[in-house]
């Protein structure tokens, strides 16, 4: 069973990492990828790392490693141009400069400033230095899973999926987040299951580059623990509407545990609070990933 593995789609953008029987989350790719930003000759070359971004649906991973290192650190709506914005602080728009700076979404994307747009022929690149890295002339191999597994030892697991319903109604998904959009202020404070959400909104972002604002980017419910689930509506995928679930549940030690089962609960209070079974007529997704 090979040790190492890549795949990236037709044109390149993104990529997958994996390991012996071993799948690597892109939101762990990204927050591996930034703790070890000094094996990359990119990042070393120009006095090592400032800045990291991730889209807000992405797990905060990331956000562990950029607070630990005291990088700049950044959560955007999805789309590639709010990433590049912060690439051209200072180039374009005479602002600070977060470069070097590495970003990513969930959906596979994983990129830096020496392009602005996902490369996953860069990320491949970028994990072969990690791993180049960590491994000695005649000591035993040091393998992907050896190191998301030092990882999560030291950072915690960020346990994470999205649930993806393609093919709705347009109407029943729009009357759906809708709902959820209204009752932010009744839901925020609310205890549901074993869980307390701290805060319910609609994800808004003021860019820090040109101050211009995108609002309504996805409604989050943000639990007590650091848990979350968020609902957004995609525009990328087939035909009527697709509807995107992200569950995400943090654990600072306990890491062996199995995806499923580690979110079953929160999978559970995630389809109460947005009644999707009403709007959309299903509980079931057609895809997880």
């Amino acid at each position: 069973v090979p040790s190492f593995g890549a795949a990236a789609d037709g044109d390149g953008d993104r990529n997958m990492i994996l390991g012996s029987q071993f799948f690597v989350t892109p939101s762990d790719s990204l927050a591996v990828i930034a703790a070890y930003a000094d094996a990359i000759p990119f990042f070393k070359a120009q006095g090592g790392l400032k800045g990291v971004a991730r889209s807000m649906p992405t797990s905060g991973a990331v956000d562990l490693v950029a607070k630990d290192l005291n990088y700049d650190l950044f959560e955007t709506p999805t789309g590639w141009k709010y990433f590049g914005n912060l690439m051209d602080s200072k180039a374009i728009y005479g602002g600070t400069d977060y470069t070097p700076f590495i970003c990513g979404e969930e959906s596979f994307g994983t990129g830096s400033d020496h392009v602005r747009e996902k490369d996953g022929v860069w990320a491949v690149l970028a994990w072969l230095s990690v791993l180049a890295s960590v491994n000695e002339e005649n000591k035993p191999l040091v393998t992907v899973e050896d190191v998301v597994r030092k990882h999560w030892a030291k950072y915690g697991r960020n346990y994470y999926c999205r649930w993806d319903f393609e093919g709705m109604d347009k109407s029943g998904a729009n009357a759906m987040v809708d709902k959820m959009r209204a009752d932010c202020a009744a839901n925020t404070g609310r205890v549901v299951g074993k869980y307390t959400i701290a805060t319910a909104d609609d994800f808004a972002y003021v860019d820090p580059v040109d101050g211009s604002v995108a609002s309504k980017k996805g409604i989050r419910f943000l639990m007590s623990d650091g848990s979350r689930v968020i609902f957004r509506l995609s525009g990328t995928a087939g035909s009527g509407a697709t509807v995107r679930m992200y569950i995400e549940q943090y654990e600072p030690t306990k890491v062996d545990m199995v995806v499923s089962e580690a979110l079953e609960d929160l999978v559970k209070v995630a389809l109460e609070l947005s009644d999707i079974k009403t709007f959309c007529g299903t509980e079931t997704p057609t895809v997880i990933t």
